[in-house]
């Protein structure tokens, strides 16, 4: 499988002085595996910058737009804005899945792996454009494509903690108290993703990955609202 950089500069909107980088943003640690001749890098430590860029960006344009909200809610509108689902959610409007270099095992899966995948990319492409144009260029492509869904969080009420909603909904409901178990994790010690499975009662809910138990457990919460028919 050959990057198609043409067309993957398009779907990102940017243009690159130096294009290995954006094909590293592109490049999953499973497409190494299957390859190993290539030595080429994975996007993970593009990810890791990118992730850092992405809360900076999204803190100071909370910061800025609602000069009268407490610092809680800041903090609960940036989650929401930077969280799995919302990087996902950009990665579809940008076509992004159609130029990511994957296994072939990765490719077939449709799921929840594929949401965290592609949120991975973004945060990585966010990484690529700053090292190769620095922070104005990842900032503005912060704003256009990520920035403006906040009005839409803000609407739906997206940006309440999913954890106490969910376990408000669950105690009407069912009467009972959620409960989250870890179920797996992978990855080495400084890169490790969480497992956890959200359930009621003997009931099981949803299962959802993040970089922290805690990660984890709001984003099994956000799919389980999305799968009792909640939110």
């Amino acid at each position: 499988m050959e990057f198609d950089l043409e067309n993957a500069q398009k779907a990102v909107g940017v243009i690159f002085r130096d294009p290995s980088l954006l094909e590293t943003a592109f490049t999953h640690r499973s497409f190494l595996n299957e390859n190993k001749h290539l030595h080429k890098p994975h996007n993970e430590r593009m990810e890791f910058l990118g992730d850092a860029v992405l809360e900076l960006v999204i803190t100071d344009f909370l910061y800025v737009k609602y000069p009268k909200k407490n610092e809680g809610d800041l903090t609960l509108y940036r989650s929401s804005l930077v969280n799995t689902d919302s990087l996902a959610i950009t990665a579809a409007n940008l076509q992004i899945n159609d130029y990511l270099m994957l296994s072939h095992g990765e490719s077939k899966d449709t799921g929840r792996g594929r949401h965290s995948i592609l949120a991975d990319a973004v945060e990585a492409i966010i990484g690529a454009i700053y090292t190769d144009q620095g922070y104005d260029a990842a900032k503005d492509f912060i704003l256009a494509h990520l920035a403006p869904r906040i009005e839409e969080i803000i609407e739906k009420k997206a940006w309440i903690d999913a954890k106490s909603l969910f376990q408000e909904k669950a105690q009407e409901v069912y009467g009972d108290t959620p409960h989250y178990d870890t179920t797996g994790e992978e990855g080495p010690d400084h890169d490790k993703n969480f497992q956890v499975t959200l359930f009621v009662g003997d009931k099981k809910i949803s299962t959802a990955t993040g970089k922290s138990k805690q990660e984890a457990a709001q984003e099994a919460a956000g799919l389980g609202l999305e799968n009792e028919g909640w939110r």
